[in-house]
């Protein structure tokens, strides 16, 4: 067991709402989480049949188990379930009495705002960040060691092969989340599909050309891309939204919540293999831009995260923008830096107001404060100051 950062925010919500319900991709650490952070709590899944019908068939039977509360995971599976949840904390209403977890996206957020609307606080807990990651004794050292490995808590835990625990989570995905969230008559297909996906990480999305690289119709790319991101496999970014009297690019940028996932997905086995791979700018892109949205989610926070581009050629990776704080960040694979590093930083930034902070993030060691930006080696990405807390937020023992 890791400090997870999210805990600070979770033990917070649960003080301030009656229920307070996680969620994430499977085997990101919300069990292990919730009971670190709330033991005085019991726990329940229902996953096992025998307890989902229970659960199904005599609610409230199911619920009188639990008088002070407990914690529910994969509540999803019973999703009416949640009305009778309702109805236990109405009658007490005292915070932190339900913490519920699941595993999909849109069939719980769905449930959660129709039965518990105004009683449940919504976190999210995405696999490791690097400051998380650091937790293990034998983390990854290295970048190319830190992209493959990824952030799975139980690779890093039980020391399992990653291309062996991917080949797995990937295996098992298929077979039950995509049944469950789909009707997928060919699994082959859509695992080919989620591999052309791969192929396009950091790249615009295109559901045309998706389908028509995977054979499938655009209606169908779009449904079955939506599987992914309702699982928390991809997300998208998106671009920025202001009136800048530009002609800004309208469509979203494709991600990978995990780079391990990402790297296995596009064959690579050998750790020392993204250093030489043609898509290696995209495969780091990809993990700024997941460690920076790690950051903030983990700290309770909306991502607040979109990209620029124009039909100018303007152009810059990543835009955070936080109340009045507005931070540019452009990503380089590369270890040297070079000087047009921040030619789309200073093009973007005469847009936007000379009071934005900009930062070069890259792929050496070295970090340094320059009159240009805040340059940081990709080791150092954990320890800025995503969140604009002023100072680097806590972890708790989760």
């Amino acid at each position: 067991m890791v400090d997870r950062l999210l805990a600070e925010a979770l033990r917070q919500r649960a003080r301030q709402f009656r229920v307070v319900t996680l969620t994430g991709p499977r085997q990101s650490g919300k069990t292990t989480l919730c009971r670190a952070v709330f033991p005085e709590l019991p726990y329940a899944t229902l996953e096992p049949p025998d307890v989902r019908a229970f659960a199904e068939s005599d609610p409230r039977g199911f619920l009188e188990q639990f008088p002070t509360g407990a914690v529910l995971d994969e509540v999803q599976r019973v999703p009416a379930l949640l009305s009778y949840v309702q109805e236990r904390v109405d009658e007490r209403r005292r915070c932190g009495q339900f913490v519920l977890t699941g595993s999909q996206q849109l069939a719980l957020a769905s449930t959660v705002t129709q039965s518990l609307a105004g009683r449940s606080a919504v976190l999210h807990l995405l696999p490791l960040g690097l400051d998380e990651l650091r937790g293990f004794r034998r983390a990854p050292r290295g970048l190319d060691a830190t992209l493959a490995a990824g952030s799975y808590p139980e690779i890093h835990d039980r020391r399992i092969p990653s291309s062996a625990w991917y080949a797995s989570y990937v295996a098992t995905y298929l077979e039950r989340d995509v049944r469950t969230l789909v009707n997928v008559g060919d699994l082959l297909a859509f695992q080919t599909f989620l591999r052309l996906v791969a192929g396009r990480a950091g790249q615009l999305v295109n559901l045309s050309s998706l389908g028509a690289d995977a054979g499938i119709s655009q209606p169908t790319a779009r449904a079955w891309l939506s599987v992914l991101e309702a699982s928390y496999l991809v997300f998208r970014l998106p671009p920025l939204h202001r009136n800048l009297g530009k002609r800004l690019t309208k469509s979203p940028k494709l991600y990978f919540h995990d780079t391990g996932l990402l790297v296995w997905l596009l064959g690579i086995r050998d750790p020392s293999d993204p250093a030489i791979h043609p898509l290696r700018g995209a495969i780091f892109e990809n993990w700024v831009v997941s460690e920076v949205t790690k950051s903030r989610i983990h700290r309770g926070l909306t991502p607040g995260l979109s990209f620029y581009r124009d039909q100018s050629g303007r152009e810059v990776d990543l835009v955070l923008e936080d109340g009045a704080r507005t931070v540019l960040a452009e990503i380089k694979s590369g270890k040297t830096i070079a000087s047009d590093f921040f030619a789309g930083l200073d093009a973007v930034a005469e847009l936007l107001g000379p009071t934005v902070e900009k930062v070069l993030v890259h792929g050496g060691d070295t970090s340094q404060r320059r009159t240009a930006a805040h340059v940081l080696g990709w080791d150092a990405v954990a320890a800025f100051d995503w969140s604009g807390a002023g100072a680097k937020g806590k972890s708790a023992r989760g």
